[in-house]
């Protein structure tokens, strides 16, 4: 029913402030782990840190039998970047973000990666003051534009949102901002990536965001994990927004979904593969027990003003709980 991809930078060595976790692993590496992850088809890369040589790369996918989910073009690392790449008052500085995502999708088109997308984390302010909100604005609305515009036809360019990290208030802190931002590019084959953590990490209802963005002209690629709401943990799926997670799965199914679900997850201290597992096993489960239902017998419960009966619902056939 639904496909599953990981982002391959989880497979291998990560830190936050204070610890280092798990090995580093070679692209190679992480691609063979990719391929052993139990329901996992694919995988999605970063550019330009961890992929660059795309005839490399596509022979590591045909040898590991793995598709591209999407290309995550990182603007935020490089030096220059600090105080924002897609937004700096350096023209320059500008010109070398907006490279990287149309780079990034010659890339991506290379290998015959569906999408390209991009989470322009550097790109914010953390004081009063700080900056000019219609330049920041206009700035990047400026080099979205080009990046969005190049190779549209055969590569378009997914946004991802998130409300703050590294900067205090990013420029896109909500699926709001986001279709915000389209509407004014107007480059109709770009869409939104949608991290179900940062939705909820951003106090949005991320099924109800699926909804919206359906409802718009513009597509959307989903990243699944989990948090407390109060930061992005990446936890695994289910661990703390259980039934809200569940709704989301229910969208998706209702949507048609059929781009792959894409782990954002963190295997800190927990067991890498296992972590990945629940995503894809917790996933699966929700998604057969939603089919077997049928959208007939959902329709007739989200539509009952008796909400207590709704609940009933939710406890015996979505819980499956006993007396």
């Amino acid at each position: 029913m639904f496909r599953f991809a990981v982002i391959t930078t989880f497979l291998g060595q990560s830190k936050d402030r204070f610890h280092i976790y798990n090995k580093e692993a070679s692209l190679e590496q992480k691609f063979q782990m990719a391929a052993k992850l139990p329901g996992y088809d694919g995988v999605e890369i970063v550019y330009p840190y961890e992929v660059h040589d795309p005839a490399e790369t596509k022979r590591l996918l045909d040898k590991y039998k793995l598709s591209v989910s999407a290309v995550n073009v990182n603007v935020k690392a490089e030096p220059e970047f600090i105080d924002g790449g897609l937004t700096s008052e350096d023209p320059g500085i500008r010109a070398k973000a907006v490279r990287f995502v149309k780079e990034g999708k010659d890339f991506a088109a290379a290998i015959g990666a569906p999408r390209v997308t991009c989470c322009p984390l550097g790109d914010g302010f953390e004081f009063v003051f700080q900056k000019d909100y219609g330049a920041l604005w206009r700035r990047l609305c400026d080099t979205l534009a080009e990046a969005g515009d190049h190779l549209k036809d055969t590569v378009p360019l997914f946004i991802e949102y998130k409300p703050k990290e590294t900067r205090r208030v990013t420029v896109l802190p909500r699926a709001a901002d986001v279709l915000l931002l389209l509407h004014e590019l107007k480059v109709a084959s770009m869409g939104v990536t949608v991290d179900y953590g940062h939705s909820i990490y951003a106090g949005e209802h991320a099924p109800m965001i699926l909804c919206q963005i359906k409802d718009s002209p513009f597509d959307y690629y989903v990243h699944i994990n989990d948090n407390d709401k109060t930061w992005d943990w990446d936890y695994f799926c289910g661990s703390h927004t259980l039934l809200d997670y569940i709704e989301f799965v229910y969208y998706l199914w209702k949507h048609g979904y059929d781009k792959h679900l894409t782990s954002d997850t963190h295997p800190t201290r927990w067991d890498m593969s296992e972590m990945f597992a629940i995503n894809s096993r917790l996933t699966s489960r929700i998604g057969k027990l939603i089919d077997s239902i049928g959208a007939e017998e959902f329709e007739k419960v989200i539509s009952n003003p008796d909400y207590m009966a709704t609940w009933r619902f939710v406890e015996e056939r979505l819980l499956r709980l006993a007396d």
